[in-house]
């Protein structure tokens, strides 16, 4: 019989107040972070314009987005073997190193090593992707949508803030010498230090290693079994070491080691999960599939715009466009949370989807009528983020216990290509036959993933909700 992965389970010991003290540090470390990244990508494309040229400015900012995914292979690796915390502080370092470059790449002039600074600069991105799972590790079936949602949502903060701050990074750093708009990303690089230290200092327990502990704990009473499900997420392996007998949450890792992760619980060990879960491919797909539209959508919606507008008319135009896009991607992700607990992963992707076809179809045929196109680009970060949230908290849920961080880091992985293979696809779609067909083809991409959708629930499948 299928797993219900929505029933209410008791309150585990003393889990609860952990569970809120990681949830106020990851909403402080979200926006902290979120600023960061967001003033870098403000300027980035300005900046390496300046030193390389325009043709090479989409190129730059495609490097963050393949260095942040290609960084969630080594975060996944030191999250699996030793918690969140130093998973999340490694990915933050790494950002702030490469905000860092960009700053000595702007004063060298050194095109290879602006490369360089902004694939590691995508550090920020990844840690604030991975931050929405280390949400779940501790939350209870019932709510694991609505905390993940809560600390997506935190990102608005950061995208709302952070343009307004990279006018005064950079007037205040050209004063201690640094060239003309690097100071927003040594102010990136600060940013990322203190969200990097916060965690360190203050994110204990570790939530990943309690919600460890506690699930030893259960599988090793005696109301347990070896390989009992834990909360819906399969079994535990019985090769994994029991839990002290002392309270498994209250105890420090140092204290009462949580049981260590299997060996080899890499990105193919994770792919093999994936693959044998039916759960597991939809909420994978989901995440990836809505990336890839809305970025495919979003990145050539400027482009569009400027066939309608004069240089000095369009920038203020693509600055409202995007805003609101942006607001539909974060603001009201505390209620795709709610909906996702309320009436299920698997609704909620399929609602997702059917946003993104709607925004393909109104933004496709908007023409010169900016209200109708913004619109669409609404409806693209709305759909985006049922589709995020709804898939995250899936596939969070319908893996074991031991692969799941990696699992996770296989979502933001194959997230970030799609993303970044849709960055550099759109373009040549835009030149060669313009934007609706651009719209086209990014609503049949959808297609796979509806399939996915609707297929019917194996029955017996142990991963799937009733």
């Amino acid at each position: 019989m299928a797993t219900d992965l929505t029933t209410p389970t008791p309150a585990r010991p003393n889990a609860a107040p952990v569970q809120r003290r990681t949830l106020r540090l990851l909403f402080t470390t979200q926006v902290v972070g979120g600023i960061g990244v967001t003033i870098g990508v403000a300027v980035g494309a300005l900046l390496a314009a300046e030193i390389a040229g325009t043709a090479v400015a989409g190129l730059t900012q495609s490097a963050a987005v393949v260095g942040a995914a290609l960084l969630a292979i080594p975060v996944t690796r030191i999250t699996t073997g030793h918690g969140r915390r130093p998973g999340l502080a490694f990915a933050y370092g790494v950002g702030a190193l490469g905000g860092l470059l960009v700053v000595l790449a702007a004063a060298t002039r050194w095109i290879p090593l602006l490369f360089l600074g902004m694939l590691l600069f995508g550090g920020g991105s990844a840690a604030n992707l991975q931050a929405r799972y280390a949400a779940v590790d501790l939350a209870e079936p019932t709510r694991r949508a609505r905390q993940l949602s809560l600390i997506i949502w935190a990102t608005t903060i950061g995208a709302v803030a952070a343009p307004n701050f990279a006018a005064l990074a950079d007037r205040t750093t050209r004063g201690l010498g640094l060239p003309a708009l690097s100071g927003p990303f040594a102010f990136s690089a600060v940013a990322f230090v203190l969200a990097a230290g916060v965690l360190l200092v203050w994110l204990r327990p570790d939530p990943l290693l309690t919600a460890r502990r506690l699930a030893a704990a259960r599988t090793s009473g005696p109301a347990s079994s070896p390989g009992a499900p834990v909360d819906g997420a399969g079994p535990v392996e019985s090769g994994d070491a029991p839990a002290p007998a002392a309270d498994p949450v209250a105890a420090e890792p140092v204290a009462a080691p949580a049981p260590p992760a299997r060996r080899g619980a890499g990105m193919r060990a994770a792919w093999s999960v994936v693959r044998a879960r039916p759960a597991a491919r939809l909420g994978i797909a989901a995440v990836a599939m809505g990336h890839l539209v809305m970025v495919a959508v979003m990145a050539m919606t400027p482009v569009h715009l400027r066939e309608f507008y004069a240089v000095e008319e369009v920038l203020p135009v693509v600055g409202l466009v995007l805003s609101l896009h942006i607001a539909g991607m974060y603001a009201l992700a505390p209620v795709v949370g709610w909906l996702t607990d309320r009436l299920g992963r698997r609704a909620v992707i399929l609602g997702g989807i059917g946003t993104l076809l709607a925004a393909c179809a109104v933004a496709g045929t908007a023409g010169h009528h900016t209200i109708r196109l913004t619109v669409g680009l609404v409806l693209l970060g709305l759909g985006w983020s049922a589709t995020m949230v709804a898939g995250s908290t899936l596939l969070s849920e319908s893996v074991p216990d031991p692969v799941r961080p990696s699992v996770q880091g296989l979502s933001d992985l194959v997230m970030g290509l799609a993303g970044a293979l849709a960055g550099a696809v759109s373009g040549f779609v835009m030149q060669v036959a313009g934007y609706p067909v651009l719209t086209l083809l990014a609503a049949v991409a959808v297609a796979p993933l509806l399939a996915l959708a609707l297929r019917p629930v194996p029955v017996g499948a142990p991963d799937e909700e009733d």
